[in-house]
């Protein structure tokens, strides 16, 4: 009887590490979304979209692909060293996945961490009464995950903020000259919308939006 007990063993550490991959990928969408500049580049872009008017054009499927691939390329260089200190030694059999797993961390740590304000930082470490971090390697993925999100809403939001400052001036002024003409019940964002756009055509938006975007991590 005790001789399939260490079989028993192995295949129950099996079925233990395939949960634990289901549920790593279960939870992929939201790494990706949460430690990487994804959550900045999709919040400008919406921004963009929301302050010309145009409803969902262009739709939620174009910002989201526009997002995932300019995630890709600013992250190339962190997700390059991830794979040469942590996935390719781990599938030469040179490390475990304990230490595939520091590795991996290490890289992205150091992402999040020149993004994330020290007051949002501060904020996690204080309420969970950890010390302040002397280095990287102390500070938890727990606080340093929700400290670079919040750190990113709020820089996205800034950029929000001066994104919306020229089209609101076309609003205001489209109202008031419809207003001084007696056009009361004239909707202004139907009249404006056609200037917004080809103000934004002009001046080229969406590649000052996108340099905008790629200077902000650099």
């Amino acid at each position: 009887m005790t001789e399939f007990l260490p079989t028993f063993n192995d295949d129950l550490s099996t079925t233990i590490q395939i949960l634990i991959l289901l549920t790593v990928l279960s939870l992929a969408p939201s790494i990706l979304i949460l430690m990487t500049c994804f959550t900045r580049i999709v919040i400008v872009l919406s921004f963009v979209r929301t302050g010309l008017a145009t409803q969902q054009m262009p739709p939620n499927q174009v910002i989201i692909g526009l997002a995932l691939f300019m995630t890709f390329f600013i992250m190339a260089p962190v997700f390059a060293e991830v794979n040469d200190q942590a996935l390719s030694p781990l599938l030469a059999g040179e490390i475990d996945q304990e230490e595939a797993f520091d590795r991996a961390v290490t890289p992205m740590k150091e992402f999040m961490a020149k993004h994330t304000r020290e007051k949002d930082l501060a904020l996690f470490m204080g309420y969970a009464g950890m010390d302040k971090p002397e280095t990287l390697d102390d500070i938890p993925l727990t606080a340093l995950v929700p400290a670079f999100a919040i750190s990113e809403i709020k820089t996205a939001f800034q950029i929000g903020f001066f994104i919306f400052v020229p089209f609101l001036v076309i609003d205001m002024i489209v109202a008031s000259v419809l207003m001084a003409m007696g056009m009361m019940m004239l909707p202004p964002v139907m009249i404006a919308l056609p200037f917004k756009i080809l103000l934004f055509v002009m001046v080229d938006g969406w590649h000052l939006i996108v340099k905008s975007l790629l200077l902000s991590f650099s």
